[in-house]
Protein backbone atom coordinates (compact mmCIF):
# COMPACT_ATOMS: atom_id res chain seq x y z
CA UNK A 1 0.00 0.00 0.00
CA UNK A 2 1.65 2.93 -0.72
CA UNK A 3 2.72 5.94 1.99
CA UNK A 4 -0.40 8.11 2.51
CA UNK A 5 -3.13 6.60 0.94
CA UNK A 6 -5.51 8.17 3.54
CA UNK A 7 -4.00 11.57 2.78
CA UNK A 8 -4.66 11.23 -1.04
CA UNK A 9 -8.24 9.59 -0.96
CA UNK A 10 -8.90 13.06 1.42
CA UNK A 11 -7.29 15.07 -1.05
CA UNK A 12 -9.20 13.77 -3.77
CA UNK A 13 -12.22 13.93 -2.47
CA UNK A 14 -11.86 18.09 -1.66
CA UNK A 15 -13.58 19.21 -5.02
CA UNK A 16 -16.92 17.01 -4.47
CA UNK A 17 -17.17 17.51 -0.06
CA UNK A 18 -17.10 21.21 -1.10
CA UNK A 19 -19.40 21.59 -3.94
CA UNK A 20 -21.81 19.48 -2.23
CA UNK A 21 -21.94 21.41 0.98
CA UNK A 22 -21.64 25.36 -0.01
CA UNK A 23 -24.96 26.50 -0.39
CA UNK A 24 -25.94 24.62 3.30
CA UNK A 25 -23.06 26.35 4.76
CA UNK A 26 -24.94 29.71 3.16
CA UNK A 27 -28.26 29.40 3.91
CA UNK A 28 -27.25 27.74 7.69
CA UNK A 29 -25.46 30.83 8.32
CA UNK A 30 -27.78 33.72 6.65
CA UNK A 31 -30.68 32.35 8.90
CA UNK A 32 -28.69 32.74 12.25
CA UNK A 33 -27.31 35.88 11.32
CA UNK A 34 -30.76 37.21 10.55
CA UNK A 35 -31.39 41.11 11.79
CA UNK A 36 -28.02 40.96 13.62
CA UNK A 37 -24.86 43.30 13.81
CA UNK A 38 -21.78 43.38 15.47
CA UNK A 39 -18.77 45.90 16.80
CA UNK A 40 -16.45 42.93 16.85
CA UNK A 41 -15.54 39.37 15.77
CA UNK A 42 -13.90 36.76 18.22
CA UNK A 43 -12.18 33.87 16.71
CA UNK A 44 -10.87 30.65 18.14
CA UNK A 45 -8.94 27.74 16.68
CA UNK A 46 -6.09 25.82 17.34
CA UNK A 47 -3.73 24.09 14.10
CA UNK A 48 -5.06 24.25 11.01
CA UNK A 49 -8.36 25.48 11.80
CA UNK A 50 -6.69 28.26 13.61
CA UNK A 51 -5.06 29.03 10.02
CA UNK A 52 -8.49 28.86 8.41
CA UNK A 53 -9.63 31.74 11.07
CA UNK A 54 -6.37 33.83 9.34
CA UNK A 55 -8.55 33.66 5.87
CA UNK A 56 -11.71 34.71 7.87
CA UNK A 57 -9.91 37.79 9.70
CA UNK A 58 -8.98 39.26 6.31
CA UNK A 59 -12.52 38.55 4.92
CA UNK A 60 -14.16 39.87 7.37
CA UNK A 61 -11.47 43.22 7.93
CA UNK A 62 -11.64 44.01 4.53
CA UNK A 63 -15.16 43.14 3.17
CA UNK A 64 -17.28 43.80 6.44
CA UNK A 65 -15.21 46.82 8.55
CA UNK A 66 -15.76 44.82 11.60
CA UNK A 67 -12.66 43.99 13.76
CA UNK A 68 -11.41 40.94 14.44
CA UNK A 69 -9.45 39.62 17.33
CA UNK A 70 -7.86 35.99 17.25
CA UNK A 71 -8.58 34.70 20.61
CA UNK A 72 -5.79 33.30 22.92
CA UNK A 73 -7.35 30.89 24.68
CA UNK A 74 -4.76 30.60 27.71
CA UNK A 75 -6.04 33.99 28.87
CA UNK A 76 -9.04 32.66 30.26
CA UNK A 77 -8.42 28.91 30.43
CA UNK A 78 -4.63 29.20 31.95
CA UNK A 79 -5.12 32.40 33.82
CA UNK A 80 -9.01 33.27 34.64
CA UNK A 81 -9.03 36.60 32.87
CA UNK A 82 -12.60 38.20 32.88
CA UNK A 83 -12.50 40.42 29.05
CA UNK A 84 -15.04 43.05 28.25
CA UNK A 85 -15.41 42.25 24.51
CA UNK A 86 -17.72 44.42 22.97
CA UNK A 87 -21.03 43.12 21.49
CA UNK A 88 -19.34 40.29 19.24
CA UNK A 89 -19.84 37.02 17.29
CA UNK A 90 -17.90 34.32 19.29
CA UNK A 91 -16.81 31.80 16.45
CA UNK A 92 -15.20 28.33 17.27
CA UNK A 93 -13.48 26.39 15.17
CA UNK A 94 -12.68 22.51 15.30
CA UNK A 95 -12.62 20.33 12.85
CA UNK A 96 -12.91 17.37 16.03
CA UNK A 97 -15.15 19.81 18.06
CA UNK A 98 -13.10 18.28 20.98
CA UNK A 99 -10.28 21.31 21.33
CA UNK A 100 -11.24 22.14 24.95
CA UNK A 101 -9.34 25.32 25.03
CA UNK A 102 -11.51 26.64 22.39
CA UNK A 103 -14.69 25.51 23.91
CA UNK A 104 -13.86 27.04 27.07
CA UNK A 105 -13.74 30.31 25.07
CA UNK A 106 -16.80 30.21 23.38
CA UNK A 107 -18.37 28.75 26.24
CA UNK A 108 -17.03 31.73 28.33
CA UNK A 109 -18.34 34.14 25.44
CA UNK A 110 -22.25 32.72 25.46
CA UNK A 111 -21.85 33.06 29.24
CA UNK A 112 -21.05 36.48 28.74
CA UNK A 113 -24.26 36.75 26.52
CA UNK A 114 -22.58 37.13 22.79
CA UNK A 115 -23.78 35.31 19.94
CA UNK A 116 -21.42 31.98 19.56
CA UNK A 117 -21.29 30.23 16.24
CA UNK A 118 -19.21 26.44 16.00
CA UNK A 119 -17.44 25.02 12.44
CA UNK A 120 -17.05 21.84 12.99
CA UNK A 121 -17.12 18.31 11.04
CA UNK A 122 -18.39 16.44 14.72
CA UNK A 123 -21.51 16.70 15.24
CA UNK A 124 -22.62 16.27 18.75
CA UNK A 125 -18.95 17.52 19.65
CA UNK A 126 -18.40 19.53 23.03
CA UNK A 127 -17.60 22.53 20.79
CA UNK A 128 -21.57 22.24 19.44
CA UNK A 129 -23.11 21.77 23.00
CA UNK A 130 -21.28 25.07 23.94
CA UNK A 131 -22.44 27.39 20.81
CA UNK A 132 -25.74 28.82 20.39
CA UNK A 133 -25.65 27.49 16.77
CA UNK A 134 -22.74 25.16 14.77
CA UNK A 135 -22.28 25.12 11.16
CA UNK A 136 -21.20 21.01 10.59
CA UNK A 137 -19.14 20.78 7.70
CA UNK A 138 -19.79 17.08 6.38
CA UNK A 139 -16.84 16.27 4.91
CA UNK A 140 -17.01 13.04 5.93
CA UNK A 141 -14.43 11.34 8.30
CA UNK A 142 -11.19 12.17 7.81
CA UNK A 143 -8.65 9.44 8.93
CA UNK A 144 -5.56 10.90 8.33
CA UNK A 145 -3.54 12.71 10.69
CA UNK A 146 -3.10 15.63 8.33
CA UNK A 147 -6.45 17.91 7.63
CA UNK A 148 -7.12 18.41 4.23
CA UNK A 149 -10.65 18.32 3.54
CA UNK A 150 -11.75 19.85 6.89
CA UNK A 151 -9.10 22.25 6.24
CA UNK A 152 -10.42 23.15 2.89
CA UNK A 153 -14.65 22.55 4.20
CA UNK A 154 -13.88 25.50 6.99
CA UNK A 155 -12.43 28.00 4.94
CA UNK A 156 -15.48 27.37 2.63
CA UNK A 157 -17.81 27.98 5.33
CA UNK A 158 -16.17 30.90 6.97
CA UNK A 159 -16.23 32.74 3.78
CA UNK A 160 -19.48 31.89 3.48
CA UNK A 161 -20.41 33.40 7.07
CA UNK A 162 -18.52 36.37 5.65
CA UNK A 163 -20.95 36.30 2.65
CA UNK A 164 -24.19 35.80 5.18
CA UNK A 165 -23.28 38.90 7.24
CA UNK A 166 -23.63 41.47 4.25
CA UNK A 167 -20.18 41.10 2.40
CA UNK A 168 -20.53 42.09 -1.60
CA UNK A 169 -18.35 39.41 -2.77
CA UNK A 170 -19.71 36.72 -5.13
CA UNK A 171 -20.49 33.07 -4.69
CA UNK A 172 -17.70 30.65 -4.42
CA UNK A 173 -15.47 29.94 -6.82
CA UNK A 174 -15.02 25.88 -6.37
CA UNK A 175 -11.49 24.12 -7.29
CA UNK A 176 -12.51 21.12 -10.10
CA UNK A 177 -10.49 18.24 -10.36
CA UNK A 178 -8.85 19.53 -13.51
CA UNK A 179 -7.17 21.75 -11.00
CA UNK A 180 -6.47 19.13 -8.46
CA UNK A 181 -4.46 17.50 -11.30
CA UNK A 182 -2.57 20.65 -12.28
CA UNK A 183 -1.73 20.86 -8.72
CA UNK A 184 -0.41 17.78 -8.17
CA UNK A 185 1.36 18.36 -11.71
CA UNK A 186 3.59 21.30 -10.36
CA UNK A 187 3.92 19.67 -6.61
CA UNK A 188 5.90 16.79 -8.48
CA UNK A 189 7.79 18.91 -10.37
CA UNK A 190 8.93 20.46 -7.14
CA UNK A 191 8.81 18.18 -4.54
CA UNK A 192 12.86 17.15 -5.40
CA UNK A 193 13.55 20.80 -4.17
CA UNK A 194 11.51 20.22 -0.79
CA UNK A 195 13.19 17.66 -0.07
CA UNK A 196 16.81 18.95 -1.15
CA UNK A 197 16.64 21.86 0.56
CA UNK A 198 16.71 23.29 4.44
CA UNK A 199 15.39 25.22 5.89
CA UNK A 200 11.83 26.10 3.67
CA UNK A 201 10.21 29.24 3.78
CA UNK A 202 6.15 29.40 2.95
CA UNK A 203 5.23 32.85 2.08
CA UNK A 204 2.25 34.79 1.49
CA UNK A 205 0.35 37.94 1.98
CA UNK A 206 -3.45 39.04 2.29
CA UNK A 207 -5.56 36.12 1.46
CA UNK A 208 -3.00 33.49 0.64
CA UNK A 209 -1.63 34.34 3.91
CA UNK A 210 -3.17 31.31 5.53
CA UNK A 211 -2.26 29.46 2.67
CA UNK A 212 1.68 29.64 3.46
CA UNK A 213 0.77 28.87 7.33
CA UNK A 214 -1.14 25.85 6.44
CA UNK A 215 1.74 24.68 3.91
CA UNK A 216 4.34 25.09 6.39
CA UNK A 217 2.37 22.89 8.85
CA UNK A 218 1.41 20.27 6.53
CA UNK A 219 5.45 19.75 5.93
CA UNK A 220 6.52 19.92 9.33
CA UNK A 221 4.00 17.30 10.43
CA UNK A 222 3.75 15.21 7.00
CA UNK A 223 7.17 15.10 5.74
CA UNK A 224 9.06 16.28 9.40
CA UNK A 225 10.85 18.94 7.30
CA UNK A 226 11.71 22.01 8.56
CA UNK A 227 9.24 24.49 7.43
CA UNK A 228 8.32 28.12 8.70
CA UNK A 229 5.74 30.82 7.07
CA UNK A 230 5.77 34.45 7.19
CA UNK A 231 3.71 37.21 5.24
CA UNK A 232 6.33 38.33 2.55
CA UNK A 233 6.25 41.59 3.79
CA UNK A 234 7.70 40.20 7.72
CA UNK A 235 9.95 37.95 5.59
CA UNK A 236 11.98 41.32 4.42
CA UNK A 237 12.29 42.20 7.97
CA UNK A 238 15.07 39.71 9.03
CA UNK A 239 14.09 36.54 8.07
CA UNK A 240 14.89 37.02 4.29
CA UNK A 241 19.04 37.00 5.90
CA UNK A 242 19.02 32.97 6.43
CA UNK A 243 17.70 32.52 2.39
CA UNK A 244 20.78 31.04 0.50
CA UNK A 245 21.04 28.01 -2.03
CA UNK A 246 20.68 25.28 0.21
CA UNK A 247 17.42 27.12 1.56
CA UNK A 248 14.09 27.38 -0.56
CA UNK A 249 10.90 29.53 -0.35
CA UNK A 250 7.46 28.62 -1.25
CA UNK A 251 5.72 31.66 -3.00
CA UNK A 252 2.09 32.16 -2.81
CA UNK A 253 1.53 35.93 -4.85
CA UNK A 254 4.19 37.66 -6.84
CA UNK A 255 7.58 36.82 -6.01
CA UNK A 256 9.60 39.94 -4.46
CA UNK A 257 12.20 41.31 -7.06
CA UNK A 258 15.32 40.82 -4.70
CA UNK A 259 14.24 36.91 -3.56
CA UNK A 260 16.34 35.38 -6.21
CA UNK A 261 19.25 36.98 -5.56
CA UNK A 262 19.88 35.50 -2.30
CA UNK A 263 20.61 32.17 -4.17
CA UNK A 264 17.04 30.37 -2.70
CA UNK A 265 15.29 27.90 -4.58
CA UNK A 266 11.86 29.58 -5.49
CA UNK A 267 8.93 27.69 -5.78
CA UNK A 268 6.29 29.27 -7.41
CA UNK A 269 2.09 27.82 -6.61
CA UNK A 270 -0.26 28.11 -9.34
CA UNK A 271 -1.70 30.57 -9.29
CA UNK A 272 -6.17 30.67 -9.32
CA UNK A 273 -7.40 34.23 -10.38
CA UNK A 274 -10.48 33.60 -8.29
CA UNK A 275 -10.21 36.68 -6.05
CA UNK A 276 -11.27 35.93 -2.24
CA UNK A 277 -11.77 32.74 -2.70
CA UNK A 278 -8.20 32.18 -4.30
CA UNK A 279 -7.19 30.05 -0.43
CA UNK A 280 -9.63 27.11 -1.64
CA UNK A 281 -7.95 26.15 -4.65
CA UNK A 282 -3.59 26.94 -3.73
CA UNK A 283 -3.77 24.75 -0.17
CA UNK A 284 -4.22 22.23 -2.81
CA UNK A 285 -0.93 22.67 -4.07
CA UNK A 286 0.33 22.89 -0.20
CA UNK A 287 -1.43 19.58 0.34
CA UNK A 288 0.09 17.59 -2.74
CA UNK A 289 3.57 19.12 -1.75
CA UNK A 290 3.69 18.00 1.78
CA UNK A 291 2.22 14.39 0.60
CA UNK A 292 4.90 13.91 -2.58
CA UNK A 293 7.76 14.90 0.00
CA UNK A 294 7.13 12.74 2.79
CA UNK A 295 6.48 10.04 0.31
CA UNK A 296 10.21 10.69 -1.32
CA UNK A 297 11.80 10.26 2.53
CA UNK A 298 9.70 7.23 3.35
CA UNK A 299 7.44 8.64 5.49
CA UNK A 300 3.91 7.76 5.98
CA UNK A 301 1.99 11.23 6.97
CA UNK A 302 -1.59 8.83 8.18
CA UNK A 303 0.23 7.59 10.98
CA UNK A 304 2.68 11.28 11.45
CA UNK A 305 5.28 11.05 13.83
CA UNK A 306 4.39 12.64 17.37
CA UNK A 307 1.06 13.31 16.66
CA UNK A 308 -2.62 12.45 17.02
CA UNK A 309 -5.51 13.43 14.95
CA UNK A 310 -7.41 14.57 17.80
CA UNK A 311 -4.92 16.67 19.78
CA UNK A 312 -6.39 18.35 23.12
CA UNK A 313 -4.73 21.87 24.80
CA UNK A 314 -6.09 24.06 27.55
Amino acid sequence: MALGILMEKEIRQQPQVLAENADRYFSELKQFLAGKSYDMILLAARGSSDHAALYARYMIEIHLGIPVSLAAPSVITQHNSRIRFPKSLAVGISQSGAAPDVSEVIAYCREQGHDTLAITNTPGSRLTQEAACSVVLGAGEEQSIAATKTYSTSLLALGQLVRAMGADIPAPFLPDQEWLEFSLQVASENSGHIVRCSPIFALGRGYSYCTAVETALKLMECALIPAKSYSIADFHHGPKALANPATACILYGEVPDDLRATGATVIEAPKADKGVWAPLWNIQFGQWLSLLASRARGLNPDQAQNLKKVTETL
